[in-house]
């Protein structure tokens, strides 16, 4: 097996770095590093270190810089979401090109947690519940660690690091988080990232039961429909005693606002709930952003503006 580490130079990185033999017994590993070019000789300073640290540990070691402030002016993105564009595009090239059967990240349990609570501020469905997502080429060994278990480890064992500068700076949501919110919680609970840690496991564990209900639902009262996604039966929709679940799923990635949706589903409660033909669904038409659902008599008919 091949796996690629990505590196910042970063402790939790640094980490993975030192640790990539155990984590990943009998694999072969390179890493590959990012310059974003960001924060001038300190980025530059970090990619001297890790090309150093892969020398000592012989490991190939693949760099590529990027002008991340002209991709995010050119591309309308922030630079934390650049960031993330360039180099996720940079990994998946490098893995196709080199042969690599799954690309590491060292996200922890402190990530974790943080992804967390940014989805539920952000508002979220069940999927942002779940913390960082699922993928099946990217590897993440360290989501069960903790930040402070990391930094004892590496400092037990004597390495070095780097600490980038930025992440004192609590402009950024995540390190809003990180260093005003998280604070506070470990006032409360000493222990509240492993606590959130076991949230997160059992809250995918009931997804998981969540999505077999709304798969089997959803594969008898919805069917494809000539010129638009989909069509969705709703005598059949509001025989299921969680309708509501099953049509907000159908509907999530559609841009509906929460608002809609409530509008959606009083209409549809009017229609199950009152004597038969005083309510009418047809005509009725509710818009996203993106996409039109429109009301027939006995269903909804979805598609994109």
């Amino acid at each position: 097996m091949k796996v690629l580490l990505a590196v910042s130079g970063g402790i939790d990185s640094m980490y993975m770095l030192h640790r990539a033999p155990e984590l990943f017994p009998g694999a072969s590993l390179a890493v590959a590093h990012c310059n974003f070019g960001l924060r001038g000789a300190e980025s530059d300073g970090d990619e001297e270190f890790v090309r150093a640290a892969c020398g000592r540990a012989g490991l190939e070691c693949f760099v590529r810089r990027f002008d991340t402030s002209g991709y995010a002016s050119a591309n309308g993105v922030s630079i934390e979401m650049a960031a993330r564009e360039l180099r996720y595009a940079w990994f998946g090239e490098l893995c196709r090109s080199h042969g690599f059967d799954a690309l590491a990240t060292a996200h922890n349990a402190n990530d974790n947690a943080e992804t967390l609570i940014l989805n539920l501020l952000r508002g979220t469905g069940t999927k942002g519940l779940r913390g960082i997502p699922d993928s099946d080429f990217i590897i993440r060994p360290l989501l069960g660690v903790t930040r402070e278990d990391i930094r004892k480890w590496m400092e037990g064992k004597g390495y070095d690091w780097r600490e980038d500068s930025t992440n004192a700076e609590s402009e950024v949501k995540r390190n809003k988080i990180r260093n005003r919110v998280f604070p506070v919680f470990a006032e409360i609970n000493p222990s509240f990232v492993r606590t959130l840690g076991e949230d997160i496991a059992r809250i995918r564990q009931t997804d998981d039961i969540a999505d077999d209900y709304y798969r089997d639902a959803a594969s008898r009262i919805v069917k494809a429909s000539s010129g638009a996604l989909l069509e969705i039966n709703v005598p059949g929709l509001l025989a299921l005693k969680h309708w509501r679940y099953v049509l907000w799923r159908i509907i999530e990635d559609c841009s509906f606002s929460a608002e809609t949706f409530s509008k959606l589903c009083e209409l549809l409660d009017r229609y199950r709930t009152e004597p038969l033909g005083t309510v009418t669904l047809s005509g009725k038409t509710f818009q996203s952003p993106t996409h039109l659902l429109s009301a027939r008599r006995k269903s909804l008919i979805l598609s994109t503006r």
